[in-house]
C-alpha cells in the first residue's frame, strides 16, 4: 500500500510538472523574460493586435522586461533584442527564412523560382543589387526631371501656403518607381492611378490584416484584396511581355526578366516613407537644413546633382540615416537562429526566430550628427544602413531621396507648422497616420 502511494504522488508529480512545462501560458520562450503565450496555437498573436501593430508591442514588451526579451509568434518562440548592444552580440551566420518572412510571402502567394533558404536570398540580393545599379545609371535623368518639376511647383507656391507632403511625395514615388522599375509604359497617368490603387488595397492588408487572421474573417475584404493582387498580377505579366519584345535593357524589371526571380518581388519601396519622414525632420531644423545647404554648395556648387557625386554628400547620409533611425522606418527584422547564440547572460537555443527590435529604445531626438562617428556608424550597420546587411532597395530610395533634398533645399527652405503633432502609424513600415503639413520660403 505504501509503495502504491509513493508512486501514485510521484507519477502525479510528474503529470504536473509536465503540464507545466508543455501547457503553452506557464511557459516563457526559451527561458528568457517575457510574455507568456495566451494562447496555446497563436501564442501572442492576440496582444499584438490589442496593442495595434507589432511595433506598439514590442515597445510594451521591451519597456517591461528590458532590451531582450521573449514572446510567441504562433507557436514559435521568438526573442526580440531592443539595443544596438545586444544586437552586436548576435551571430546568425545561417541568414534563414524565418516563419514571419515566410507568412508574409505566403499572403502574397508568393513562389520562388530561386531555391530556399539562404542560398535564395544571397543571390536575390546580388540580382537585386545588380539590377538597381543597372536601372539608376540609365534612368538617373528621370529622377532629375521628375525631382525638378516638383519642386518648381513648390517655387510657385506663396510661403504662407500649406504644403501636403504625404500626398505631392506619393505623386513623386509611385512616377519614380513605376516608370524605373516597370518602363516608359508608366509615364501615362492612368497607368500610374491603377497601379497606386492595387498596391494601396494590397499594403493595407500586409499592414493590418496578416497579424490577425481578420482578411479570412471578411469576405469582403478578402474579396477586393483578391481581386487587386489579381489585378497587379495581370498587370506585371502584361509588362513582362512588352518588356520581352521591346528587349530594352533600362527598367528595373528587365533584368530581373533575366534572373528566374517572380514579378511580385518589386512591390517593395520604401522611396515614400524616406522622402516624407525626411523633409518632416528636416522641417523641424533649421541648422541642419543650413549644414546640408552648404555641404551640397561646396560639393556641387550651381551644378545639378549627379549620380557620382552622391557618394561626397557625407552630410546628407547621415540625415537620411537619421531619418530611418528617428521614424523607425522599418520597425523590426526577423531571423531565424539556427545555431545555439548567447546574449549577455542570455542563451538562445537553435530553430528560436531572433526579431532586431532595436529601434524602440534609441533616441527620438533628430541629430544627423550621431552618424559621424566611425564607431556609431558601425553599430548602426547591423540596422541595413550599411555593410553586408544593407537593404539593395534602400539604396534606390536613398538615391531618389539624395535627388529630392540637394535639388529642394538649394532652392527652399522647409518651415514647420505650429502646433502640428505628428503621429505615427506602425505597421511593416511607419509612416505618419495623417497628412502632414509643411510650408516653403525661397532660398535669398
Amino acid at each position: 500500500m505504501l509503495d502504491f502511494a509513493i508512486f501514485a504522488v510521484t507519477f502525479v508529480i510528474i503529470l504536473v510538472g509536465a503540464v507545466l512545462y508543455l501547457y503553452p501560458s506557464s511557459r516563457r520562450a526559451s527561458g528568457i523574460p517575457g510574455f507568456n503565450p495566451t494562447d496555446e496555437k497563436d501564442g501572442n498573436l492576440q496582444d499584438i493586435v490589442n496593442r495595434g501593430s507589432l511595433h506598439e508591442f514590442l515597445v510594451s514588451l521591451h519597456q517591461e522586461f528590458g532590451s531582450v526579451a521573449s514572446f510567441w509568434f504562433g507557436g514559435r518562440p521568438v526573442v526580440s533584442l531592443g539595443s544596438v548592444h545586444q544586437l552586436q552580440q548576435h551571430i546568425n551566420p545561417n541568414h534563414s527564412t524565418d516563419s514571419f518572412e515566410t507568412m508574409l510571402k505566403s499572403l502574397l502567394g508568393y513562389q520562388s523560382g530561386i531555391g530556399g533558404g539562404a542560398n535564395e536570398s544571397v543571390i536575390r540580393k546580388k540580382v537585386y543589387e545588380n539590377a538597381i545599379n543597372t536601372m539608376l545609371k540609365n534612368n538617373f535623368s528621370l529622377v532629375l526631371k521628375l525631382v525638378d518639376e516638383l519642386v518648381g511647383k513648390w517655387r510657385s507656391f506663396p510661403e504662407d501656403q500649406h504644403t501636403p507632403l504625404c500626398a505631392h511625395l506619393l505623386g513623386l514615388a509611385l512616377k519614380a518607381v513605376t516608370q524605373l522599375a516597370l518602363g516608359e509604359r508608366f509615364r501615362d497617368d492612368t497607368e500610374v492611378i491603377s497601379f497606386r490603387k492595387n498596391h494601396d488595397a494590397i499594403w493595407s492588408e500586409i499592414g493590418k490584416g496578416y497579424l490577425d487572421g481578420s482578411l479570412e474573417k471578411s469576405s469582403s475584404r478578402k474579396e477586393r484584396y483578391e481581386k487587386a493582387l489579381s489585378e497587379m498580377e495581370s498587370m506585371l505579366v502584361s509588362v513582362e511581355k512588352e518588356r520581352k519584345a521591346q528587349r530594352r535593357q533600362t527598367a528595373f524589371v528587365d533584368s530581373l526578366l533575366q534572373s528566374s526571380l517572380t514579378e511580385r518581388q518589386m512591390l517593395k519601396c520604401a522611396v515614400l516613407a524616406v522622402c516624407i519622414w525626411a523633409l518632416h525632420f528636416l522641417s523641424t531644423s533649421e541648422e541642419v537644413q543650413d549644414k546640408l545647404y552648404q555641404e551640397l554648395e561646396d560639393v556641387l556648387g550651381s551644378d545639378p546633382i549627379s549620380l557620382d557625386k552622391i557618394a561626397q554628400l557625407t552630410y546628407c547620409q547621415q540625415v537620411l540615416n537619421e531619418t530611418v533611425r528617428t521614424a523607425k522606418l522599418t520597425p523590426v527584422a526577423a531571423r531565424l537562429q539556427e545555431v545555439e547564440g548567447k546574449v549577455d547572460q542570455h542563451v538562445i537555443p537553435k530553430e528560436v526566430s531572433a526579431f532586431s527590435c532595436v529601434f524602440p529604445l534609441t533616441s527620438f531626438r533628430f541629430d544627423p550628427d550621431r552618424f559621424k562617428e566611425e564607431s556609431a556608424r558601425k553599430s548602426f550597420c547591423l540596422l541595413g544602413f550599411s555593410g553586408n546587411q544593407t537593404c539593395p532597395e534602400l539604396r534606390f530610395a536613398y538615391t531618389v531621396a539624395t535627388v529630392l533634398l540637394s535639388t529642394l533645399v538649394r532652392q527652399l527652405k522647409l518651415h514647420q507648422l505650429k502646433g502640428q503633432v505628428m503621429e505615427v502609424r506602425s505597421e511593416l513600415v511607419s509612416t505618419p497616420k495623417d497628412e502632414t503639413w509643411i510650408t516653403v520660403s525661397r532660398r535669398s
